[in-house]
């Protein structure tokens, strides 16, 4: 059987292969699974699905609104790893003005509608504390994997690669957790072929018998050193929600962007189970 070490070093050991051809992504990374170091819980699935209004695709040079559909993760722990895929089947992208002229590649949109699939991600994530400790500190490294198509101005065929540590608590009803670390993103820009940017993620839920209200930050900022570039530019949400049920739970979750590229408002919807 394979130790939690031995997964830890097969999985950094693949992304170093592919670390070479990164790129950037249309909405901020999704926090760390934190339920998943339940020891009562070995199995999470959600499925679910976003509208967002006024979203920015920054290569196409336009601003629109834009439905997720199929979004999902999966992630099975073992011993203190969890190992999780997550990505996004189905974007519809619908024009509604522009802010800058096509990036070299992209192809026109006739009809004012964009289609693509993706981003998908693989990610491993280790806890290192024991679970007698009443704080779970965690460490979080992944890919995002090449699957979408450069010609749509949606997203970037490459790969990305993301490290967070972060921690999360419990007291009482009140949940607590946050992450930051690096995501490294390459541009299309030959002169700046990569720009590292800063992740960051917070959440808090208060349980009650019926509702769990929520509210979570997330997003990434670039550095200070030098203008944003066109693809790699900061995103930032904040998400107001509420999720109902425990072991088989759905959640749904309002979505208001503070960074020009994120969009202005929107709504999440996403059911899952835990076993």
């Amino acid at each position: 059987m394979i130790s939690w070490r031995g997964i830890v070093f097969v999985t950094a050991i693949t992304i170093a292969v592919h670390a070479s051809t990164l790129a950037a992504q249309l909405r901020p990374l999704e926090p760390i699974p934190w339920r998943l170091f339940d020891e009562t819980t070995s199995l999470s699935g959600e499925l679910g699905g976003a509208r967002l209004f006024d979203q920015r695709a920054s290569l196409a040079g336009s601003t629109g609104d834009l439905w997720e559909l199929l979004t999902f993760a999966f992630g099975w722990r073992t011993g203190r790893v969890v190992l999780e895929a997550a990505g996004t089947g189905f974007r519809i992208f619908r024009e509604r003005s522009h802010f800058a002229a096509l990036y070299p590649g992209v192809d026109a949109a006739e009809d004012g509608r964009r289609h693509d699939s993706g981003d998908y991600r693989i990610s491993t994530t280790v806890r290192l504390t024991p679970t007698s400790s009443q704080v779970t500190a965690a460490l979080r490294f992944g890919t995002r994997l090449p699957t979408t198509d450069n010609t749509t101005g949606l997203d970037r065929d490459a790969v990305d690669f993301f490290a967070t540590a972060g921690a999360a608590s419990d007291r009482g009803p009140l949940s607590l957790s946050g992450e930051a670390g690096l995501g490294i993103h390459t541009t299309r820009e030959e002169e700046f072929e990569q720009d590292d940017l800063f992740l960051y993620a917070l959440r808090a839920e208060y349980r009650t018998a019926i509702v769990t209200p929520g509210v979570a930050m997330l997003g990434q900022m670039h550095g200070t050193t030098h203008s944003a570039i066109r693809g790699v530019e900061n995103l930032g949400e904040l998400r107001l929600g509420l999720r109902a049920g425990g072991r088989r739970w759905i959640r749904g979750e309002v979505v208001k962007g503070y960074e020009t590229f994120s969009p202005s408002w929107g709504f999440i919807v996403t059911a899952g189970v835990l076993r």
